[in-house]
């Protein structure tokens, strides 16, 4: 007999029934029915509940045991009576009559309940992740990520790629976030960096005659955190295709994804192809290039009907260049007034001055705002939104750009308390036809997404076209509202390039210093070629029906970047800086800080 298990805690059957059998777990829980002892023993695979009878040696140690405590059973199998048969347990039939026991590991008093998953303090979760990891809802989140992740595997070989691993330390390049450095002891004043991505190797990959490389690559880069972002590090099904359009690059991924959230949930997934949003009409409708397109509600345009109206707040907007969007809304007109006054309150948090409104009741428009349209004002605002009775039109007033985004605010949060987002399906789509540039704060040009994007035209657009009409060869795929990823089809021509970072104010010679490897590369012949890296973590995230991505991260850092298990970022000793050439030179309000601890 095996020293510790014949058999694991979620393995048991009435075929069982008279055999002797060893297992091995963790105490859930522990009942005291009369003087019998009955014990739910729990493992990796599931759980097997175990009876001591008080004749038993060991029984008078029971009182001493904690939950969580970890412990070897030896007994016989028994079918359990009819009326105590457990149909939720897969081993809800029999139970185990001990004969023999053997605490393995003993256990001090937990700091949070592990058998029910109840709200607890995240910080304690962290600090305790290892008895975290044994609460049900998330040891099954990890068991479902290893099983996406090796489906993913089976998926891309399938799809003839091949799998190879790039370096993870690797020079500092200007790719949008703030790279992790890692400096050198053998090479004074040098750095390494952590890869945002393996974007310049895999390009790298397809140059070197590879022709479909993937791998589920780990990223980092030094950015805060959110609901569906990991500070810190992230895992991407990273790809690249040689001699690949867009096209190429889309059907491969649908067939991915379409696989993975069709095998792994029960919840209704898109019909291929997936839907093709041009980034410009989604920012019109939508007012994001993450559109959540469960919401069936949308932003209009309404600028024009409001210009020489004599509701002066937003007439005075449009005549100084902004612009007044509107979301119909149907049948909501009855809500309360506290709805409205609430719906106002949210639209003031994500910047709105207010947030205007008209309501068809019984024929009737109802609004603070009504006697300053007039009729024709108002029918032209109905046919606009399609709108009748029992329906409502929201108003956001402001500069452009202010009003896309507050717009966008508004309507998911419209969605949200209208209940008009279905939670059963799974909404796909690919945003397209990015813009190759944009202008900062300070009006300057610079690259809109990815620097090594293909334009559109070639380099005709780069010489003749104003920046902020090209348009590339990038495209982001969008599942219920979350950016899966981004991607394109690569600029490998070593001319286009030039031009393409010269024109976001980065002479030949910044590209030489900061891609020299594809420079060079793309001199000797490159390929057309282009890859996408759909987020593991977010996949993951979406199929266990998550809202948070720390839920699906066996050991995620908290918001601030910490690790609160293993205690990073920490101090290193003195003699450790001076091996690396290192001196720390503090801001002054950390050293007060520091000094005041001591």
């Amino acid at each position: 007999m095996h020293r510790y298990r014949t058999h694991t805690c979620g393995e048991l059957r009435k075929e069982h029934v008279d055999q002797t059998v060893k297992v091995s777990g963790w105490i859930n829980s522990v009942r005291d029915h009369g003087g019998v002892i009955f014990i739910d023993l729990r493992d990796h695979y599931g759980l097997t509940q175990v009876v001591i009878d008080p004749s038993r040696p060991f029984y008078k140690g029971i009182e001493h045991w904690r939950v969580e405590t970890t412990i070897c059973f030896t007994g016989n199998v028994v079918a359990r009576v009819p009326e105590t048969v457990n149909p939720k347990l897969a081993t809800g039939d029999i139970e185990i009559v001990a004969d023999e026991m053997e605490i393995l590991g003993e256990s001090n008093v937990i700091p949070f309940l592990v058998a029910k998953d109840e709200e607890c303090n995240e910080t304690l979760r962290l600090q305790y992740r290892f008895l975290d990891l044994r609460r049900q809802s998330l040891h099954s989140n990890l068991i479902l990520r290893s099983n996406v992740i090796a489906r993913m595997r089976e998926l891309m070989v399938a799809n003839g790629f091949m799998e190879m691993q790039t370096p993870i330390l690797t020079s500092s390049s200007p790719e949008g976030a703030r790279d992790y450095l890692v400096p050198s002891r053998v090479h004074p004043g040098h750095f390494y960096a952590l890869p945002q991505a393996p974007q310049q190797f895999k390009q790298l990959l397809m140059t070197s005659g590879f022709d479909r490389y993937f791998q589920i690559a780990p990223c980092f880069r030094d950015e805060d955190a959110r609901a569906d972002r990991s500070p810190g590090e992230f895992y991407q099904l990273d790809m690249e295709m040689a001699f690949a359009t867009q096209d190429d690059v889309f059907e491969v991924n649908e067939d991915v994804l379409h696989k993975l959230f069709t095998e792994f949930s029960d919840k209704k997934v898109d019909d291929l192809p997936f839907v093709r949003v041009p980034f410009l009409e989604a920012m019109d409708k939508y007012g994001t290039d993450k559109p959540d397109l469960r919401n069936p509600l949308i932003l209009q345009d309404c600028s024009e009907i409001f210009r020489d109206c004599g509701f002066k707040a937003f007439a005075g907007v449009v005549a100084s260049g902004g612009v007044v969007k509107t979301i119909a809304a149907k049948g909501c007109a009855d809500r309360s007034r506290k709805f409205f006054d609430d719906m106002i309150v949210f639209a003031q948090s994500v910047g709105a001055k207010g947030l205007g409104y008209l309501r068809w009741i019984d024929g009737e428009v109802q609004s603070p705002i009504a006697k300053f349209l007039s009729e024709d004002e108002i029918a032209r605002l109905k046919e606009l939104g399609q709108v009748g009775d029992g329906d409502v039109m929201f108003f956001i007033a402001d500069k452009a750009r202010t009003a896309t985004e507050i717009g966008a605010a508004v309507r998911n949060e419209l969605g949200v308390r209208l209940e008009l987002i279905a939670d059963d399906v799974f909404r796909f789509c690919w945003i397209v036809d990015f813009p190759m540039y944009e202008l900062d704060d300070e009006g300057k040009v610079e690259f809109s997404h990815n620097p090594f994007s293909m334009p559109q035209g070639g380099m005709d657009d780069l010489l003749n076209k104003d920046p902020l009409d090209i348009l590339a060869y990038q495209y982001d795929i969008v599942c219920n509202g979350v950016e899966l990823s981004s991607g394109a089809v690569r600029n490998h021509s070593p001319e286009l390039m030039v031009k393409a970072f010269e024109i976001a104010g980065y002479d030949k010679s910044v590209v030489e210093a900061k891609f020299p490897a594809l420079y060079r590369a793309f001199q000797y012949g490159a390929p057309p070629h282009a890859g996408i890296a759909p987020g593991v973590d977010r996949i993951v995230m979406l199929l266990a029906n998550e809202p948070n991505i720390r839920e699906v991260i066996a050991f995620p850092m908290n918001q601030k970047a910490q690790d609160l298990l293993m205690g990073a970022p920490g101090q290193v000793e003195h003699k450790q800086l001076r091996e690396l050439h290192l001196e720390i030179k503090l801001p002054k309000k950390v050293e007060q800080e520091m000094g005041e601890q001591a």
